[in-house]
């Protein structure tokens, strides 16, 4: 639940923001006839994403179990990929995020595009719409309690879109560095777990035949219905018996990625005054 919640409130948030800002900017300048366009294209942008979700569900349910297996490796790695870019952009440009929306917002009104910003706010709802709904597919798969999984993603896409409403009203300012960092760890962890389920999916669909001997016994930590277990299995995906090729997968991802997102940057050295003469 608290896997598919950080996913939620991530994706959601981005797009959240976005809509948010290019509403606002609208609201300012009086267009209200854009700020409806608007609202049309980000609903007509989530039910294509929801139509997308279900026809990529549907799909997976009717091939047969070793196709399964091998489409279920597939999902799960290019869930890895998908969020692994957004985490690496993310960490470059949270700080200057909004500056740059609001910059391109007002770069299409100066040049009396409303359209633009149509376009900006639907793309980002389809972008991040199909992004959550590939990696909510593969972590379901991964996941024993499919429903525990649905609510945790309704309540951080609900959190996202109050935040959202909340940047759109001006009521709140968000530090989306920090609170993309904190996030962003959360996401790795859970996209480790991908990494990990991958192999072992890879293994049953006869792809990974090397690395297939257990090399941990969590037996004990991963009981069935404890908290230990919903945070080991669920958000950072290890099995009770993990094999070599699952911890060394989950190792090579997690490490360099978290390194990436926690490492603190240094900001630019400011130029030195100018000596008097």
């Amino acid at each position: 639940m608290l896997a598919t919640f950080v996913i939620g409130l991530r994706e959601g948030l981005e797009a959240a923001l976005v809509v948010g800002i290019v509403a606002a900017f609208l609201v300012q300048r009086g267009r209200p006839r854009a700020l409806r366009l608007v609202w049309a294209g980000v609903l007509l942008a989530a039910a294509l994403c929801l139509g997308a979700a279900a026809a990529l569900q549907a799909a997976t349910r009717q091939l047969p179990q070793r196709q399964q297996e091998q489409l279920e490796t597939v999902l799960a790695l290019v869930a890895v990929a998908m969020v692994t870019w957004m985490i690496v952009w993310m960490a470059r440009h949270a700080r200057t995020l909004r500056t740059e929306l609001e910059g391109a917002a007002s770069a299409a009104l100066a040049r009396g595009s409303a359209w633009a910003l149509v376009a900006m706010a639907f793309l980002a709802v389809l972008r991040e719409g199909l992004e959550t709904s590939v990696f909510l597919l593969a972590t379901y798969q991964a996941s024993a309690r499919h429903a525990d999984g649905a609510i945790g993603a309704s309540l951080g896409i609900a959190l996202a879109v109050v935040l959202g409403w909340l940047v759109y009203r001006g009521g709140v300012r968000l530090d989306l560095a920090r609170l993309f960092r904190v996030t962003g760890a959360l996401l790795v962890l859970v996209a480790a777990g991908l990494v990990m389920s991958a192999a072992h999916t890879a293994y049953e669909a006869g792809w990974l035949l090397a690395g297939q001997q257990q090399v941990l016994d969590l037996s004990a930590l991963v009981t069935p219905g404890t908290v230990r277990a919903a945070l080991l299995q669920g958000v950072l995906g290890w099995q009770p018996r993990p094999t070599l090729a699952e911890v060394t997968g989950w190792l090579l991802y997690a490490v360099p990625v978290l390194a990436l997102v926690l490492w603190p940057r240094r900001r630019a050295a400011a130029p030195a005054p100018a000596v008097p003469a």
